[in-house]
């Protein structure tokens, strides 16, 4: 009875309680007074919202995909908040599935695309209310472990992280619901956090990455209050899991605004917790190695603009080429090792002292050791070995890999890679040389082999006759 009693005391919240940048009404924007329109929003959503609405929940679309269309951008996803429980958004769709640990989320999913639902979070009673069902866990940084927390829609907006992503579209009547004057903050260009910015870090680390990647995508600047906690808590990072880390790097560097992203997070500290590998290279921004980062970025962000294919094993084999540099060279003067022993034992190092910060699947780290492989076998190719290059499935990756060292090539090492370069360039343009028919002087022509092994064929005997 007294936890029932002291619940139902903190339910009349005052404006004084309010988290910071919340407002104490929430403003309405009705259809004709912003530009959302339902053919904006992909045909599965709609579905999504619709089938909640006419089962008697609210639904509405939230967050990034709703300030994306105010700002006429094309969203990549589309969320949902609802006061359904996971359970029951399950019990409305066939082709849903629950997932999460920290928060419990309805995936429905239709082909390609995921619709995710979530469930209104609630604030967190007491933790010596032993009895409630609305106590979060944390650790002893402050970060959320587990936040299975569900509550009504204007709580859900405070646990929201920044005020433009505290807008809501109604499906019921195609209204906004602005919550902490999101719409300002989109209009004037600035980026705010919902209560107290270090708290919020602290729950979740991984806000300050969001932070700059919401700055850079949305042309925003970040408040002094959004600002100023970042570097003191960007440590804190250390604490994330390496898997979730790896899908913040693909967001941050695979989207287009890679390079952006990556000043920004080295002048906050930030890069040099995702990338501790690259710490002793980020002080010298005119020397090799921070050039071809930054130039990595650049080439990444050209091609997401062209429409072309990138893969994070390029972006790592990049990323760490010069720490596996150090470490061959090590490797060399202290047990003498050849070149391609050292390499593979280099890389095997450098990945994996960079996967307990940031997890690199397989299907990326191995491809990333072949093209720092190829790079050895480019510079002594001859003869024959050149086709079976030009025809290995990693060569246009390798290539690519070598134009860039070439680029950001010391002056030491720039003339011998720039001629490497351009043997490779030439001999790829050359009309009569394709990459299924290369011949060199150095080739011979090939012998008619005659049959190996097996049976041989028996003749048929035949009788004599008289």
């Amino acid at each position: 009875m007294k936890a029932l009693a002291q619940r139902a005391l903190k339910r009349p919240a005052d404006n004084a309680n309010l988290p910071q940048n919340i407002l104490a009404k929430p403003k309405i924007i009705p259809r004709d007074k912003h530009p959302i329109s339902r053919k904006d929003i992909s045909e599965p959503a709609l579905k999504v919202l619709y089938r909640l609405h006419n089962s008697g929940y609210q639904a509405y679309l939230v967050g990034g995909c709703v300030r994306d269309l105010i700002l006429g951008l094309h969203p990549k996803d589309f969320d949902i908040a609802t006061n359904a429980t996971p359970e029951q958004v399950r019990k409305l769709f066939r082709n849903c599935r629950l997932v999460g640990r920290r928060f419990r989320l309805a995936h429905v999913v239709f082909g390609r695309e995921i619709i995710e639902v979530a469930t209104f979070r609630g604030h967190h009673d007491s933790a010596e209310d032993e009895r409630t069902d609305k106590v979060a866990k944390q650790d002893d940084e402050g970060m959320l472990l587990r936040d299975n927390v569900y509550g009504t829609i204007d709580e859900d907006a405070q646990r929201r992280d920044f005020t433009v992503n505290a807008l809501y579209y109604n499906i019921a009547d195609f209204s906004i619901i602005d919550f902490a004057d999101g719409m300002k903050d989109i209009e004037s260009g600035v980026l705010r956090m919902i209560g107290d910015a270090s708290t919020r870090y602290r729950e979740d680390p991984v806000r300050m990455l969001r932070a700059v990647r919401f700055a850079t995508k949305l042309n925003m600047r970040l408040d002094d209050t959004v600002a100023k906690p970042i570097r003191e808590l960007a440590p804190l990072l250390q604490n994330i899991p390496p898997a979730r880390l790896f899908e913040e790097v693909l967001k941050l560097f695979t989207a287009g605004k890679g390079l952006a992203n990556f000043e920004m997070l080295v002048d906050y500290h930030l890069f040099q917790q995702l990338f501790p590998l690259l710490k002793s290279y980020l002080s010298a921004p005119t020397e090799a190695p921070y050039q071809m980062l930054r130039q990595t970025f650049l080439d990444t962000d050209t091609r997401v603009r062209n429409d072309q294919r990138i893969t994070p094993a390029y972006l790592f084999a990049a990323l760490l080429w010069w720490p596996l540099q150090a470490r061959m060279e090590q490797l060399s003067v202290e047990s003498g090792l050849p070149p391609v022993d050292a390499l593979n034992i280099a890389a095997a190092d450098v990945i994996g002292r960079q996967v307990q910060t940031i997890s690199i699947p397989k299907r990326f780290s191995i491809p990333a050791r072949e093209i720092w492989q190829l790079q050895q076998r480019m510079e002594r190719a001859k003869g024959k070995r050149i086709n079976s290059l030009l025809t290995h499935p990693k060569f246009r990756a390798a290539y690519d890999f070598l134009l860039l060292r070439a680029k950001t090539a010391t002056p030491l090492e720039q003339k011998p890679l720039e001629q490497r370069a351009q043997f490779w360039t030439k001999l790829q343009e050359n009309t009569n040389i394709g990459p299924s028919s290369v011949t060199t002087d150095d080739d011979k022509p090939n012998k008619k082999r005659g049959r190996r092994g097996g049976r041989r064929r028996r003749t048929k005997s035949t009788k004599k006759t008289d």
